[in-house]
């Protein structure tokens, strides 16, 4: 690290620790080994956020992109470490949003920095493979030695994407393959090629994904056609004729209203099959189905296990395509390794979709859904090797520090700590829920919400928002006991001041 860094988390330590040891929520992380040396002991605030060199940059980069509505601060990379990010005017902030869940083992972590380091893969870094037509000579054993060591069971097969709206995409052209195929029973005809050349049938056939209100699952244009959670995201682009079905709205605590919501997930599960069935019998049958294991976007939504073992029963029974997008869940964010793996499934999924955390993105899917021919799903760079090489140390630093322990313990002790805050402000919080540190509570208004996410960050803690008052959590692995305590201090905090 360099030496700027150092002295950094130095001063921010300790005067920290002591206003945090006042409140309801007490940590000591000094008497707990930190999983990444050298991490900071706390936020440490100059500024609010974004503070001035923040607005400044804001200018200059709006100059060139007209496209800053999302940025919301500029960071300095160099100086973050571990769950801390640093800004550009120097604040130091809890991170426990972590790029919409994209950070798996925080910032800076030994281990990523050796891969990056390492002699060995310098090559790799410098000339980007392009996969799908000159791979390296180590690439199959990379697949195997990597993802495939954390294939969910059952699938074997795996192809890489640079990213999850990608994946997804690739993913829903080769169930679209998979459906033509089966549907034609042989090899295209002359018409078949030249129709679809023309954007007509038979050749271009009307097939469809149906997806779930409220989901999210990319904002390329096909993916948009499955996206449902903000306005803003499809306003004024054109989409593709895919249906829509009712997700489960649920009563929390899901063990306090098992009877309600059944009955809520029941009607779901028949409006599922009605448009299956309704869509086939008007020529336009549905392909594929997708769903998200938690609806993050879309509002940190869940269902019971029987719904999604259900959908599956669905899929089978209709000829449909069963596709689990795991790009927000994946790699230990609930607790299991995938998401899908606490369903207990008869088989596993048709597809698994994965990016965030995974580094990489891609898909696994079964033998059936292989393409049949060379070049039915190819871009210039099918992925990125260097991001393999990261995950790879993600994966042994997982292994080696226990890190689904970590989450684990986390997890009990931010849930318990929400519904305590939920307790104790009823007239602003409410619903807390979650799986692993995949974990959400809820403003009683959008404006609360807000509120409460705007308020934290200025006093040094990084959450997010989804849905329409959802404030979400999406802490890195090495989030721990000590880390969650800060979280639920400073919260105390702000949900005093209202």
């Amino acid at each position: 690290m360099a030496s700027s860094s150092k002295q950094l988390f130095q001063i921010c330590g300790r005067a920290v620790l002591n206003s945090y040891s006042k409140a309801g929520f007490h940590c000591s992380p000094v008497a707990v080994q930190k999983l990444v040396p050298n991490e900071c002991e706390g936020p440490s605030m100059k500024t609010e956020v974004p503070g001035p060199k923040s607005k400044e940059l804001l200018k200059r980069l709006d100059e060139v992109t007209k496209n800053v509505g999302a940025v919301q601060y500029f960071v300095d990379f160099e100086k973050s470490l571990g769950n801390y990010l640093v800004d550009a005017d120097g604040n130091v902030l809890l991170d426990a949003f972590t790029h919409i869940a994209s950070i798996p083992i925080g910032y800076n972590h030994p281990a990523i920095l050796d891969v990056v380091k390492d002699p060995a893969n310098l090559a790799i870094f410098a000339n980007r493979p392009a996969l799908g037509m000159k791979p390296t000579g180590d690439y199959p054993d990379t697949l195997d030695r990597v993802l495939l060591t954390v294939a969910p069971k059952g699938l074997k097969r795996v192809q890489t994407m640079m990213c999850g709206a990608c994946s997804n995409e690739n993913a829903m052209k080769q169930a679209f393959l998979w459906y033509r195929q089966r549907e034609r029973g042989g090899p295209a005809t002359a018409e078949d090629i030249e129709t679809c050349m023309l954007n007509k049938e038979p050749g271009c056939p009307p097939y469809s994904v149906l997806s779930f209100d409220g989901g999210f699952h990319g904002r390329t244009m096909a993916c948009l056609s499955l996206t449902h959670s903000k306005y803003i995201q499809r306003l004024d682009l054109p989409t593709m004729d895919f249906p829509m079905a009712p997700f489960p709205i649920l009563r929390y605590p899901l063990d306090q209203f098992t009877k309600e919501n059944k009955a809520e997930e029941d009607r779901c599960l028949e409006q599922v099959l009605q448009i299956i069935q309704g869509r086939k019998a008007s020529g336009k049958p549905v392909a594929a189905l997708i769903v998200e294991p938690i609806q993050g976007e879309g509002g940190d939504n869940h269902a019971s296990v029987n719904f999604f073992k259900q959908l599956q029963k669905i899929c089978k029974e209709t000829g449909t395509a069963f596709i689990v997008d795991e790009v927000q869940t994946g790699c230990l964010a609930t607790g299991t390794f995938w998401a899908h793996e606490a369903w207990n499934l008869e088989e596993p999924p048709d597809f698994v979709t994965f990016s965030k955390k995974m580094l990489t993105g891609g898909y696994y899917f079964k033998d059936e859904f292989a393409p049949d021919m060379g070049s039915r799903v190819f871009n210039t760079w099918m992925g990125d090797p260097p991001k393999l090489l990261q995950l790879e140390a993600v994966i042994k630093t997982i292994k080696k520090d226990n890190l689904e322990a970590t989450v684990r313990e986390a997890s009990d002790v931010l849930i318990k700590g929400l519904e305590d805050l939920q307790a104790k402000y009823p007239s602003h919080l409410a619903r807390a829920r979650g799986a692993g540190t995949f974990i959400a509570i809820d403003g009683t208004s959008p404006a609360t919400a807000a509120k409460v996410v705007n308020t934290a960050r200025n006093k040094g803690l990084l959450i997010g928002l989804c849905g329409k008052e959802t404030i979400r959590f999406r802490p890195a692995l090495i989030f721990q006991k000590q880390h969650c305590n800060i979280a639920l201090d400073i919260l105390n905090k702000v949900m005093a001041e209202f």
